[in-house]
């Protein structure tokens, strides 16, 4: 029998020659690092007394902060912005968080630049750039790390931070047992989905192949929502494919009523349902509910069943899963996972515009 494609080591030397591989093979230790890494780092105690949180983030540096969100019984709410503008509502018992990779996300930056003009408590979390330059300015905490990446890879040093400094702030509770149930699940599965599990035996390599030439749509809900935002990020970015995600329950209230047409979409779709016996037992009735309409209509779909005891270990499993799933679908393919040269060839153009 021929060897797979996905075994085959040549196939991971002609397609990733920047290593992204050591990326997801490093992803349960920078969990760690992380966590460890935010262990040191302290805010002033009146950052207590907000009420409320803004990040303003884009792209790999926001998703930490809508998976730490939808994770965690939050005594505050946390709300995600994208974009250049401020949101109006923010004041002195707003934390803003300023949270980009390189530090010259233009968005983030906009957006902060605005903010240090008024009163709310403020934070930054970056490599260093134009955004630790300002805050070193301005006096301002900053949460510093190095991990030499793309920002989609660098996750964990943006979503364990994040979880961290909520903890010491005192608005959720993160027991350590949680955070060593984590560590353990991540690395079994780290034999079991990594490139040295063969084809037959590795879950996140056959659904890879499963999804090539198909547009994936990731169900999820409640706290795997958000991860299935990025499981669609992530096969945009590392596979260059088109994806979609939506989330229960509000996708059986309008979603399942588009199966029908276009009648062909039943050959280029693959839905992938992220499921949790945690999930709320009604959602869990209405994934039942919705895997039945979709074979109804014909429509392929595949379960991925998280097998940790919390929610955190649940959460992490299941992206560090679609993220192998994102990268072996690369590699089928045929198409190196690491550059955005969209994204590049976007910033280029902007570089150039001159605002009348």
């Amino acid at each position: 029998m021929p060897i797979h494609v996905l075994d085959d080591p040549e196939t991971y030397h002609r397609h990733d020659a920047r290593g992204m591989l050591r990326h997801l093979q490093d992803f349960p230790a920078s969990c760690r690092d992380a966590w460890q890494l935010a262990e040191g780092f302290t805010l002033p105690s009146d950052y207590r007394t907000v009420n409320k949180i803004v990040v303003l983030g884009m792209g790999g540096s926001a998703i930490g902060a809508d998976l730490a969100a939808g994770l965690a019984e939050c005594q505050v709410p946390i709300i995600i912005h994208r974009g250049y503008a401020l949101p109006s509502f923010i004041d002195a018992d707003t934390l803003v968080v300023a949270s980009s990779y390189s530090g010259t996300t233009e968005e983030t930056e906009a957006a902060f630049t605005k903010a240090l003009a008024g009163p709310s408590k403020k934070l930054v979390m970056t490599t260093g750039g134009s955004l630790g330059e300002l805050a070193v300015r301005h006096h301002l905490p900053c949460f510093r790390f190095s991990y030499a990446s793309p920002p989609r890879a660098a996750l964990p040093y943006s979503l364990m931070p994040f979880l961290s400094i909520l903890s010491q702030l005192g608005f959720i509770s993160l027991p350590k047992d949680t955070l060593d149930e984590a560590a353990a699940v991540l690395a079994a599965l780290n034999d079991t989905i990594g490139e040295g599990s063969a084809y037959e035996r590795n879950p996140a390599k056959k659904l890879a192949q499963t999804l090539q030439g198909k547009v994936g749509v990731v169900y999820g809900s409640e706290f795997l929502a958000e991860v299935g935002h990025r499981w669609k990020l992530q096969i945009n970015e590392n596979a260059k494919a088109w994806a979609a995600y939506e989330a229960l329950p509000e996708l059986n209230h309008n979603t399942v009523v588009g199966y029908r047409f276009p009648r062909d979409a039943r050959d280029k779709v693959l839905v992938v349902i992220l499921a949790s016996e945690l999930l709320d037992e009604r959602i869990l009735q209405r994934y039942l509910i919705t895997q039945k309409l979709l074979r109804e209509a014909s429509l392929a779909y595949e379960v991925v069943a998280a097998r940790g005891h919390g929610k955190l270990s649940q959460m992490l499993e299941l992206i560090m899963f679609g993220d192998y799933v994102s990268y072996y679908l690369a590699l089928l393919n045929q198409t190196d996972p690491y550059p955005l040269d969209e994204v590049d060839y976007l910033k280029s153009e902007l570089s150039s515009y001159v605002k009348k």
